[in-house]
């Protein structure tokens, strides 16, 4: 039988605390919890609860990864009137939230794109709901400043890319009738016009980049509403089709790239879903739901390290959530059982 040297080719080594980068299979005794332990990698994806929000959130912009996450502007909904729209944003640092820059625009229905220190926030709905924006802010870890205003104002539209290189796509408009196949792209200063989705839709989530875009279901119909399985990807001039989600589903949270995303919670006929979905850059694949069902909630991160924060049940909730995808690094404890 082949020892432990002789596959690894090192010795089980006796620590005060966990080596910081262990390699897959590297076993180690910790003095300090008297406890045998290994590297290994996770098998299957799964959410675990993060940090709550300070205050319930819903229909925000959101930006940055699972350990350096932005929400911005949003609507805090308690259970009865009156609702309040809100110009604050917060941060998360993979354990807790607090409090970020106040821009100057307070608005719900909005896309973001971007990092944590380095974010984008346009479109989106005022206040009182009477209008959509074409309002773009910029945020620097700090403050926000003004961007160039969206060539058309709309809300519920999906964002994907950076602060220096942003897409904006579908959406709807107050007054207008049906929904929007109008792309933008944003250069850091103005937004341009970009290549029309192939099938205009509303309240979707984006992911990937300015020049490989991926939008992400969506409702073809604002009212009644109409939820799609439909994903497009974005070459940065064009949009064509992807892999159709098994779950149509709109207002989801999304992270990722087009090649490597994840889709999670939103709405549905007849009410919101918990559902997580994978994609590959070919076709979608059921993964591991989320603990709370929800639309209209924040997404960062990527396919295998995703944040899913605040969102809609019956009121604006609180709830965060990190999913771990498959094949990430994980340290288990070796057990007599």
């Amino acid at each position: 039988m082949s020892t432990y040297y002789q596959i690894f080719g090192g010795k089980v080594n006796a620590v005060s605390s966990d080596p910081a980068n262990p390699v897959k299979g590297q076993v180690w005794f910790n003095t300090t919890s008297a406890a045998m332990k290994y590297q290994s990698v996770t098998t299957a994806g799964a959410w675990a609860a993060g940090g709550n929000l300070p205050a319930s959130l819903s229909f925000a912009g959101s930006a940055g990864t699972q350990t350096a996450a932005l929400l911005m502007q949003g609507l805090t909904l308690p259970p009865s009137p009156p609702h309040t729209t809100v110009a604050t944003s917060v941060e998360y640092d993979g354990t807790s939230w607090t409090a970020g820059g106040t821009s100057a625009t307070s608005r719900y229905r909005l896309a973001g794109s971007g990092t944590q220190t380095s974010a984008l926030a346009f479109g989106g709905l005022n206040s009182t709901a009477t209008a959509d924006l074409s309002t773009t802010e910029e945020y620097d870890g700090t403050s926000w400043t003004a961007g160039g205003s969206l060539g058309t104002a709309r809300f519920d539209l999906g964002g994907a890319g950076t602060q220096t290189s942003a897409l904006g796509f579908g959406g709807v408009k107050i007054g207008v009738p049906g929904v929007q196949g109008v792309t933008e792209e944003y250069d850091g200063t103005s937004w341009t016009s970009g290549g029309n989705l192939g099938t205009a839709r509303t309240s979707l989530p984006g992911a990937g980049t300015q020049t490989a875009g991926l939008a992400i279901g969506g409702t073809l119909v604002y009212s009644p509403q109409s939820p799609t399985t439909a994903t497009e990807e974005y070459d940065g001039t064009s949009w064509s089709g992807g892999g159709n989600l098994n779950t149509a589903r709109q207002l989801s949270g999304a992270a990722g790239t087009q090649t490597s995303a994840l889709a999670f919670g939103g709405l549905t006929t007849p009410g919101s879903t918990a559902a997580t979905e994978a994609y590959n850059g070919t076709s979608w694949t059921n993964d591991t739901s989320l603990s709370t069902a929800r639309f209209a909630l924040g997404g960062a991160g990527t396919q295998t390290s995703a944040l899913g924060s605040g969102g809609y049940t019956t009121v604006s909730i609180v709830n965060t959530e990190e999913f771990t995808g498959a094949g990430a690094a994980t340290t288990k404890t070796i057990t007599a059982s």
